[in-house]
């Protein structure tokens, strides 16, 4: 009997739950069996930027998602050398993210690992690719936007190229330049701007090795997913159909157009905007547009899979390969 093993990802934004066993059949479109999954916005960055600390609000509203996330795993009865849990941007930047850390451990006897951004970079690719079609692993750019950071990943044949991971999140955005409701056109260029500035790092980084451009540009995690979900009208959201969806240039100028027209409480109206991203998602926009324009890509695939599910895959396999 295969005991179900839990991966945590505690996110600047965004705290995600899979419990999983590996699939029985070869031919599934995924390594692993989702036995159960939960996700909870806590905006657990907010405001790190300014003040460099995890705010108590913030460390709360994740406590108590993390105590949540621990009855679903003692439901499953799952054992705590199977809880693989990793933190991200917000706690490896906040001065009190040590703190921060021993109270998860104190409050629901969960132990993190804070892990580095090119670790961040290839759990991400490790759950990416275990979901993509062969003809877009053959060469593509993986970016996985958080709140507090953006990872950007070259890949070629399933292998990671390089990775590099710049402080450029949504919640960092929306936080720096969003005041008016709807968007004005002047804060949208300056997070776009900012955006770009973030992405000549990148393209310097890159020119240190070759500065090849990859054939494609892949999406994970939350702004794009939900960006794919609202293209296509999900709801409920299904991650098969996000999986794989590509979405054009012009596709995306319209839905960009149609979402900056809105006021908030019109984007929290839409079933595939979830509570709590309605602002994000134009601080998203922002970031894909100008790696678009940056690196002159037409479109852009979004995959659902992503650190959380990569993380399960490399903490599982390191797991059966000691038993060895």
């Amino acid at each position: 009997m295969t005991l179900p093993h839990a991966s945590i990802d505690i996110g600047s934004n965004t705290l995600r739950l899979l419990i999983a066993e590996p699939s029985a059949d070869p031919l599934a479109s995924q390594p692993w069996r989702t036995i159960d999954y939960a996700h909870r916005i806590t905006r657990l960055g907010q405001g790190l930027h300014e003040s460099g600390k995890l705010s108590e609000a913030g460390m709360e509203r994740a406590v108590n998602a993390l105590k949540e996330f621990r009855s679903l795993i003692d439901r499953y009865r799952v054992k705590p050398q199977h809880i693989y849990a990793v933190a991200t941007a917000a706690v490896r930047e906040a001065e009190n993210g040590t703190s921060f850390k021993k109270i998860i451990q104190r409050e629901t006897g969960i132990d993190i690992s804070v892990i580095h951004g090119e670790e961040e970079a290839f759990r991400s690719l490790l759950g990416a690719v275990s979901v993509l079609h062969d003809e877009t692993r053959k060469e593509f750019l993986l970016f996985d936007i958080g709140g507090g950071s953006t990872e950007f990943i070259r890949t070629k044949d399933n292998t990671m190229t390089d990775a590099i991971s710049c402080k450029l999140g949504v919640v960092r955005l929306v936080e720096a330049c969003l005041c008016s409701d709807p968007p004005s056109t002047d804060e949208y260029l300056a997070m776009k701007k900012i955006a770009l500035d973030h992405l000549d790092e990148v393209s310097r980084f890159w020119e240190e090795t070759s500065g090849i451009v990859p054939a494609r540009m892949v999406g994970t995690a939350g702004t794009v997913t939900t960006l794919a979900a609202v293209q296509m009208g999900l709801a409920p959201y299904d991650a098969e159909k996000v999986n794989n969806y590509q979405m054009g240039r012009n596709d995306f100028h319209r839905l960009r157009d149609k979402l900056l027209a809105m006021t908030h409480r019109q984007r929290e109206s839409i079933p595939a905007i979830e509570a709590g991203r309605a602002d994000l998602i134009i601080a998203g926009l922002a970031i894909i547009e100008a790696m678009m324009e940056k690196w002159n890509y037409d479109s852009f695939i979004t995959v659902d899979a992503g650190l959380l599910e990569g993380n399960w895959i490399n903490s599982y396999k390191k797991e059966c390969s000691s038993l060895l």
